[in-house]
């Protein structure tokens, strides 16, 4: 007889990190989870493979990636933005004299 299919616990936990990951990436702070959701989403989906059908999953593991990528993208995003900013920052001119007092 065939063993019944069971689902990996992997695959919720590549859900639940890339999920942490997308909701922290504007912080910057979203790149550690979601970077371990893509580790942990290769080695499920190996297993998911290694298997042959009897391990279930896949769906959680794609939704994983795809909100542990959307993370990233966020951080990225927010990184650029206060880099623009901070060059904005010190690119703009000094107010007031450039020049001594009393000079006409």
């Amino acid at each position: 007889m065939d063993p019944e299919p069971v689902p990996s616990t992997k695959a919720r936990a590549v859900f639940a990190l890339g999920l942490v990951g997308l909701l922290t990436g504007p912080l910057v702070g979203g790149v550690i989870p979601a970077t371990l959701a893509l580790l942990l989403a290769r080695q499920a989906a190996r297993q998911a493979y290694a298997a042959g059908g009897y391990l279930t999953g896949s769906a959680w593991i794609r939704r994983g990636r795809r909100l542990a990528w959307g993370g990233l993208v966020l951080a990225l995003t927010a990184l650029v933005v206060v880099l623009i900013a901070g060059l904005l920052h010190l690119a703009v001119a000094p107010g007031g004299q450039d020049f001594a007092p009393g000079t006409n």
